[in-house]
């Protein structure tokens, strides 16, 4: 696993905040492979490398991945000043996990929490493109004119957004159902890309990250992810990663 920051490594075994980590640092009660550490920034591999606190050692972090569905008005970090629920309080775990990018409060469905650092750095980095899907409902009809408009890009306030696949899952006067993928994560930007089209969203769900679906989960509920799901994950975004880098050097 790459090195990363000492108080991220730190916060996820369960020490303390980041910030209060990084106080520990300064403090010089810290030691990587028996060498104090008491300046920032400092890096450790928490997989190879044998930190300890006030001579503790940090066990190495099992690595521990969900699926949750979330609901309409939790909130998708590990805190809140506004007192609101946040998605990690859904979820019985001993280890300190956080999402794998957000959902806005009031889109619904699928979110993955874990420790795994380099997994959330893979599938949240605007250069990995991991694809997202997303059914929205509706106000009204999406023309085809619309439609076509999606599928190339929409310029948004950061520029214009990348390709998206889009189908009409049911068409009506008043009310019609789109599902979209995208492969960016710009804030509320499929609902930012249908408002630029003419059609208000009236809700919207993630169902799919990659090749991994949300399926019957009842709102509100977690399940772990499978051995399966999780190599998926991380062959998908190894897979993006490469293709990125070959578009890179082109």
């Amino acid at each position: 696993m790459a090195r990363e920051r000492l108080q991220k490594v730190m916060a996820s075994a369960g020490v303390a905040s980041r910030r209060e980590c990084e106080e520990l640092i300064l403090a010089g009660v810290v030691r990587v492979n028996g060498r104090q550490v008491d300046s920032l920034p400092a890096f450790a591999d928490p997989d190879t490398d044998a930190i300890s606190v006030d001579g503790r050692r940090l066990k190495p972090p099992q690595r521990v991945y969900f699926a949750l569905n979330k609901p309409k008005g939790v909130i998708c970090t590990n805190r809140d000043p506004q007192g609101r629920k946040v998605a990690v309080d859904l979820v019985q775990c001993s280890q300190r996990i956080f999402c794998i990018g957000r959902l806005d409060a009031d889109t619904t469905g699928l979110i993955v929490l874990t420790n795994d650092a380099e997994l959330t750095n893979r599938l949240t980095h605007p250069r990995y493109k991991v694809p997202k899907t997303y059914i929205a409902t509706i106000k009204g009809r999406l023309d085809a004119d619309a439609v076509q408009r999606l599928k190339r890009g929409i310029w948004l306030a950061e520029g214009k957004t990348g390709k998206a696949a889009v189908k009409v899952l049911k068409a009506g006067h008043k009310e019609s159902a789109v599902e979209i993928t995208i492969s960016q994560g710009l804030n509320r930007q499929v609902r930012r890309m249908l408002a630029n089209v003419g059609v208000p969203v009236k809700s919207l769900k993630r169902t799919r990250i990659g090749k991994l679906k949300l399926g019957p989960l009842p709102s509100g509920q977690y399940r772990p992810l499978s051995k399966a799901e999780i190599a998926s994950l991380k062959r998908e975004s190894a897979a993006t990663t490469k293709a990125s880098n070959r578009a890179s050097r082109a």
